[in-house]
């Protein structure tokens, strides 16, 4: 049985195959083979959807296992790649920070969900007086923490690592910012507000 690491190495792997597929010459070759990966997703995706349905039908013992299917690292993965996860986006992002907090404890640091639209989470990291090197490690926390139960997000932002050391000098700048003015994109990927 493959491991969680192997699983997701393999699934990242299948991206990279579909994303060459644009680059086949000819567009005849190119248009059969995407024709066959997305036939093959539609089959897959039918026959999870279905097996979901007969475990849900189960009664009590199979929402139980649903909620157990969609906790396992290998499932959940392969739940969301087919969006039958059993839990929305929100629910899973609440989840992450319930389990990165105690972690951030540790620092002193707090974490709180600002706004959640169209799959774009925005949080609000209090690092205290963390140095900027502290903050790294924190970022990274709530990242992992984040992305491990919900990698479908659309856009992660990060409000409140400010590079500004533990001197109490704020620059003029930084005063300035105004957090509404973060670009959200369509892929993954994390902002920090006033990072250089």
């Amino acid at each position: 049985m493959a491991s969680e690491k192997e699983f997701q190495q393999k699934v990242q792997q299948l991206g990279t195959l579909v994303g060459e597929l644009d680059q086949i010459p000819g567009s005849g070759s190119k248009v059969a083979a995407r024709e066959v990966v997305q036939l093959l997703m539609e089959v897959h995706g039918t026959g999870l959807g279905r097996i979901m349905e007969l475990v849900f039908e189960s009664g009590a013992e199979g929402e139980a296992m649903i909620v157990r299917l969609g906790e396992d690292p290998i499932v959940r993965s392969l739940l969301l790649l087919y969006s039958l996860h059993p839990e929305d986006l929100e629910t899973r992002v609440l989840r992450a920070l319930d389990i990165v907090r105690p972690r951030l404890r540790k620092f002193d640091c707090k974490v709180e969900l600002v706004s959640l639209h169209d799959g774009a989470v925005e949080l609000r990291l209090d690092a205290g007086t963390q140095t900027h090197g502290a903050a790294k490690n924190l970022r990274s926390i709530v990242e992992e923490g984040i992305y491990d139960l919900a990698p479908d997000l659309a856009s992660l932002t990060i409000l409140g690592l400010e590079d500004e050391g533990t001197s109490g000098f704020v620059p003029l700048e930084n005063l300035l910012k105004h957090p509404t003015a973060v670009h959200v994109l369509a892929t993954p990927r994390i902002e920090v507000d006033g990072a250089n």
